[in-house]
């Protein structure tokens, strides 16, 4: 029998820290898959030692071996200034370029099928049918509008494990003068170009919650993404707007108080 994972990629101590909530939300829902951690030189083992206790494989994965030009183009200040996130705020600790080491994951050979799942997200249901899903599958970036369903979200995707298909990536990544807006997510789209769709239910953007609430159903949710300003910031700029959502990530990362989700209001939709 083929073997599945979830896999995720944590590149610091935040992201390390906000994983235990991932991890631990993943195991509530009663998957038998591998949950696999794969994690940067700069988290520390001490970082990784909750996300082991948990059950989660912790994999190292090394940044990708880019020129020093493209990485210029992709290093922090430059990325935001070239291209300005303009829908919300990105927290200091956001290390664009490390985005690409996701592209690792296929490298997980001993692994038939994998859904890759953002650090910043929680999962509240079982989607172990997502193992199903061909290569490759993502949802729509949808998040304001309904006229961005034809953008893919990185943050929740289905793979199949390839050194073949990792080669061919690096390939195409690192071109004389290439630029990738969002990074690991414009790439991929562009590597992927008949991606198939995932219902926008199994990764559900917290902006969703003010901007399309009608959209929002506590019973079909499946993964719910803090995008933009993360949930564990205490300077949270939509603190006030995200707050129901907030306190079900502290729940999830302390274990404590977990909610019955079916049984959560849905966001008031204006009349």
């Amino acid at each position: 029998m083929t073997a599945n994972a979830y896999v995720t990629l944590v590149t610091n101590r935040d992201y390390a820290d906000a994983a235990i909530a991932l991890v631990r939300s993943l195991r509530l829902t009663g998957t038998t898959a591998d949950i696999v951690v794969m994690h940067t030189g700069a988290v520390e083992s001490a970082a990784l030692a909750p996300l082991k206790a948990l059950g989660a494989r912790c994999v190292e994965a090394g940044l990708l071996d880019t020129s020093p030009e493209f990485n210029a183009r992709h290093q922090r200040d430059r990325l935001h200034a070239d291209a300005p996130f303009t829908k919300g705020n990105k927290p200091a600790f956001h290390t664009p370029l490390d985005n690409f080491a996701k592209l690792r994951l296929w490298e997980l050979e001993e692994y038939g099928n994998v859904v890759f799942i953002d650090a910043d997200a929680i999962v509240i249901r079982n989607i172990d049918r997502l193992f199903d899903y061909p290569e490759f599958s993502a949802a729509p970036n949808v998040y304001e509008s309904l006229a961005d369903f034809h953008r893919l979200n990185s943050g929740v995707f289905t793979a199949k494990p390839s050194r073949k298909t990792f080669a061919a990536m690096m390939e195409r990544l690192d071109r004389p003068g290439v630029f990738w807006r969002r990074t690991d997510q414009t790439f991929l789209q562009d590597f992927f170009p008949e991606w198939h769709g995932l219902p926008v239910f199994d990764n559900m953007l917290q902006y969703v919650w003010f901007n399309l609430p009608g959209l929002w159903d506590w019973k079909s949710v499946r993964v719910v993404h803090y995008q933009y300003e993360k949930p564990w910031q205490a300077d949270h700029p939509k603190r006030a707007q995200l707050q129901p959502l907030i306190d079900l990530w502290q729940a999830f990362r302390s274990g404590e108080n977990i909610p019955d989700i079916d049984s959560l209001p849905n966001p008031a939709v204006p009349e």
